[in-house]
């Protein structure tokens, strides 16, 4: 079982910048694929990011590249979305899974068994 604690959202005028931490449980975790995705009220889940497991390689989905950046410490078991240049279209409730089994698309929200709570973003203009 794998636990997840997001943290570090809040309010934040457009061309701002918030960093986003995930804290994870898990004997494991430098082998966990990690995501980010987030919803908006009223839209279906979107992936943002996403960091493999043990190489450490990264994805974004195109209207956050150059913008946000993702890393993680497995020391600590953390993962961090660095978001920068921010707009109001990415105020939502952002989400930190995991998974792993590393099988499947990982811009595949149905491939991460594991979610914590989330933690809300709202960008003002």
């Amino acid at each position: 079982q794998v636990q997840l604690v997001e943290s570090g959202g809040g309010l934040v005028q457009a061309g701002g910048s918030l960093r986003l931490s995930c804290a994870a449980s898990g004997r494991t975790f430098s082998t966990y694929d990690m995501g980010w995705f987030r919803q908006a009220p009223g839209k279906e889940r979107e992936f943002v990011g996403a960091i493999r497991g043990s190489s450490d390689i990264t994805y974004y989905t195109e209207s956050v590249k150059g913008r946000f950046t993702i890393s993680r410490d497995n020391a600590k078991k953390t993962v961090s979305l660095q978001m920068n240049s921010l707009k109001p279209e990415d105020t939502a409730r952002y989400y930190c899974p995991a998974r792993t089994i590393l099988y499947g698309d990982l811009r595949n929200e149905y491939s991460y068994p594991y979610w914590g709570q989330g933690t809300q973003v709202t960008v003002s203009s």
